[in-house]
């Protein structure tokens, strides 16, 4: 199995990347976002308790997180492995996962990192803001406060993984398929 986090900050890259990656190494595109509209929307039980938490306007629990994360692994026995796409973005997130994967006998095997500079950043979102209809995609300051949240977030998570020797950054600059091919380069490297 291969398991792989794909980081980026907003803008970057990662929708399309892993879209990318999925096809190639046939893998399930694990979005938390993704996560949680499915429980909610089905009102599970750990959706409901999700919801609870969100109409109160607090952060879900990462023992709720991860028992969501849990139920999608094992809805797909059959998976080659899985993409985690923002997810983990703590500390407590990446060492749960580690036990969730390590417990399948199926760990982490990289964290890429797609690296952007603000300035590309900020006019891939604006330029997306003509199109998505999102108002948080064409006011400048939100987008670069999501960069700041980004990088505070998910900085100590590189760090964790790269005492594992598993966390790479990937210039996420240039063509769709050069990035792609960087991406696997990388894949396969660590994956041998």
């Amino acid at each position: 199995m291969i398991n792989i986090i794909l980081f980026g900050p907003p803008g970057s890259g990662k929708g399309t990347q892993a879209a990318k990656l999925v096809d190639r190494y046939q893998l399930v595109h694990i979005s938390t976002g993704d996560l949680f509209r499915y429980e909610i929307g089905n009102k599970t039980p750990l959706g409901l308790e999700a919801k609870s938490y969100i109409d109160k306007g607090e952060l879900v629990p990462d023992s709720v997180t991860i028992g969501m994360l849990n139920n999608k692994v094992e809805a797909h026995p059959e998976a080659k492995g899985f993409i985690f796409d923002g997810f983990p973005r703590t500390i407590p997130q990446a060492q749960a996962l580690d036990t969730l994967l390590e417990e399948k006998d199926s760990p982490v095997a990289a964290l890429l990192a797609l690296q952007v500079d603000d300035a590309e950043i900020v006019e891939r979102i604006k330029l997306r803001g003509k199109s998505s209809g999102r108002p948080d995609d064409n006011d400048e300051a939100t987008i670069r406060n999501r960069i700041f949240v980004y990088k505070n977030e998910t900085t100590p998570v590189f760090d964790y993984y790269n005492e594992q020797h598993k966390s790479h950054s990937i210039n996420g600059v240039g063509g769709v398929e050069d990035i792609f091919e960087r991406l696997c380069e990388l894949i396969d490297a660590a994956t041998k």
